[in-house]
């Protein structure tokens, strides 16, 4: 199916807006980028599009959605919906709605937190989000110990909501060394041929390695 005019508002240290990329480039569908930083969220234009004033929001003609993973579920579905991105077999799908769970829980509120609060000076308790990090990556090393991606043997969306804050954890001092099989996961999704990667973070935080 052709696309319309498909426009990502975003900011490109988002790990929010970096999934949604991601997926547009495996789809292979051209998208304009539209940086919406801080002081553009608040505006009233901004706010018509999604009145929560968060990033991303998707527009496809006449479709405006906002919430990343939301978003990727649409693109799938719509330009396609039989790709193994989203798997329809009913044990990979619920992994995948598992996975994507863990990226708008676990993730968010470790990983992410955590460089929000080392990055952007973000209102939260540092050890809060280490402690959810650390207990969040010690469960996907021994996830990932014997498979290759998170919710089948092939990378599905799953893997997109979870690798960029992921990857970029040691920005908000949350080393990964300590996750081999972690690791060898991020270097697969690296390895995709539509990989682009989320620009570091300027600010080094705890002088940790950003994979090693």
């Amino acid at each position: 199916m052709s696309s319309s005019h498909v426009v990502l508002h975003g900011t490109t240290l988002s790990g929010h807006t970096h999934r949604v990329e991601l997926l547009l480039r495996a789809l292979g569908l051209d998208f304009d980028f539209v940086a919406a930083p801080a002081d553009v969220r608040r505006s009233e234009a901004f706010r018509t599009l999604n009145p929560l004033g968060q990033i991303p929001v998707l527009q496809d003609g006449p479709v405006t959605l906002a919430d990343s993973n939301a978003i990727m579920v649409y693109l799938v579905r719509r330009y396609a919906p039989q790709s193994c991105w989203l798997p329809s077999d009913p044990v990979a799908a619920a992994e995948t709605q598992r996975w994507l769970s863990i990226a708008a829980g676990e993730v968010m509120h470790g990983p992410a937190v955590a460089r929000m609060i080392a990055q952007f000076s973000f209102p939260d308790e540092p050890a809060r989000a280490e402690r959810i990090a650390a207990r969040l990556l010690s469960f996907m090393d021994g996830h990932l110990q014997e498979r290759s991606f998170l919710a089948a043997d092939h990378p599905t969306l799953a893997d997109l909501a979870c690798y960029s804050y992921v990857a970029h954890a040691p920005e908000g001092g949350i080393p990964l060394a300590p996750y081999p099989a972690v690791n060898a996961w991020l270097a697969r999704v690296e390895a995709l041929p539509f990989f682009k990667p989320m620009p570091r973070s300027p600010i080094p935080a705890k002088n940790y390695p950003a994979k090693d």
